[in-house]
């Protein structure tokens, strides 16, 4: 867990991305000099500005500026993923207009620099910023040490002192006074959490609080005044028709795309469906409820065996689910059975991006253990959503929920187009795709509303 980058940091690392991106096209162009012509170094410096946007863009939607909560292999594969795309993008426009004409060696070459040199300047920043973050995290909750490191991975690397929110508040500060962060937990009781945000921001201490859900409901709230006195403003929750129609037709435009353009991928996905399962149906399709619980019929590629639940039930399925087969273990992992809901998508029934969509039967379950949890199907269901990029397969309900709850309360266009290009790491990265725990998740806590 790293320290929270201040905007000029951020800045610096972006405009110095962006300074590597531009430095290996040039080594490029210099070492392929002798066989340049004139025109080519014209090329270059027409499409330049446009490389810098793209790139820009990319940098942006994946975060390059930042180390928060990222690993080793996020940084890997989040600069693999942007120079790829920045060279597509170089390659097209080459091709598409004669006035910015580069040879492919002269992109591939630059390709591969920039990666080297994105890569070296990330291990630089990765080094000292492990340096800087060496330290103690007073971690306030009543989860035992070993239990919190189960339920937060990240924890296992560092030094990790817990003390319980119920604790005199005098011993509380005693512990913060030799920690350099401090952590407080959802279990914290609202009047010991607002003292330690108070005297930790008086004694200069960072601060990480895990948000109730309340706390995700209220917010983006509208600040302004009865009379003299300052009111906060609860927005309903929900999406406006113009944000309603924006999205509407991004999905439309995106899932037709798609199904034009991964038609090849459904053919080979139904072959090995047949392959291992003769006799079995290539789809599968089960009820789930979409926008304010209105039942619909979900598409998938079929990944378990006929007549999963028949002697079960409705079951959620497990990380080593024996029900699974071997063909659709595959296409769990990378996603593909997911892709022919985009059938649901230009129907109208999902949204490219949201809320995964559930069954009636969980979703009375989960609401009654969890009020809030009825506020998650205000939208559409989604393909993939902020929970899918944020957590990993086994993340608890209630961690989900709240990356769902905070999806909807902080909708934009940009939020939609920066998950649906960092699904492709969740897609890349395995411990996302089957999660890393087999351990049952907690039960949740109540939140009457």
């Amino acid at each position: 867990m790293n320290k929270i980058e201040s905007p000029t940091q951020k800045i610096t690392v972006l405009l110095t991305d962006l300074v590597l991106i531009t430095l290996s096209y040039f080594i490029a162009l210099l070492l392929r000099r002798p066989d340049l012509e004139v025109r080519n170094w014209d090329a270059s410096l027409a499409v330049l500005p446009w490389i810098l946007v793209v790139s820009l863009f990319f940098l942006a939607a994946y975060e390059m500026y930042s180390f928060h909560r990222k690993t080793i292999w996020d940084i890997y594969s989040n600069i693999f993923i942007v120079t790829t795309f920045i060279m597509f993008f170089t390659m097209a426009a080459s091709f598409m207009f004669r006035a910015f004409a580069l040879p492919r060696s002269v992109i591939l070459l630059a390709y591969l620099l920039s990666i080297v040199l994105l890569i070296s300047f990330k291990l630089i920043l990765v080094n000292t910023s492990r340096k800087s973050n060496e330290g103690t995290v007073l971690f306030v909750t009543r989860e035992a040490t070993d239990e919190l490191k189960y339920l937060y991975p990240s924890l296992n690397n560092m030094s990790v002192k817990t003390i319980s929110p119920d604790s005199p508040f005098d011993d509380v500060a005693e512990a913060l006074s030799s920690a350099d962060c401090l952590m407080i937990g959802p279990d914290c009781p609202e009047e010991t959490k607002s003292k330690l945000i108070f005297y930790s921001m008086k004694n200069d201490k960072l601060v990480y609080v895990v948000p109730s859900l309340y706390d995700l409901l209220v917010s983006k709230s509208v600040i302004t005044s009865l009379d003299d006195t300052m009111i906060v403003g609860v927005k309903p929750f929900g999406l406006t028709f113009d944000q309603l129609l924006v999205k509407r037709v991004f999905d439309i435009t995106l899932s037709l795309i798609m199904l034009i353009v991964l038609s090849p991928l459904f053919l080979l996905a139904a072959i090995a469906i047949k392959i291992e399962e003769p006799k079995g149906t290539i789809f599968y399709k089960q009820e789930r409820a979409g926008r304010h619980n209105r039942p619909f019929m979900i598409y998938k590629f079929r990944s378990m065996v006929m007549n999963a639940e028949a002697l079960t039930g409705p079951t959620l399925a497990e990380q080593n689910d024996n029900r699974i087969t071997k063909a659709g273990r595959f296409l769990r992992a990378t996603r593909i059975d997911e892709l022919p809901q985009l059938i649901n998508v230009l129907a109208g029934h999902m949204s490219i991006i949201g809320p995964r969509p559930e069954r009636e039967f969980f979703i009375q379950q989960f609401t009654k253990s969890n009020k809030s949890y009825q506020y998650r199907n205000t939208v559409k269901p989604g393909i993939t959503g902020y929970a899918q990029i944020m957590g990993k397969y086994t993340t608890d309900v209630e961690n989900k929920l709240r990356f769902d709850l905070y999806y909807i309360r902080n909708y934009s266009f940009w939020m939609d187009l920066v998950i649906l290009l960092r699904t492709i790491n969740v897609v890349l990265d395995k411990t996302k795709a089957e999660g890393g725990a087999t351990k049952p998740a907690k039960e949740t806590k109540t939140i009457q509303m």
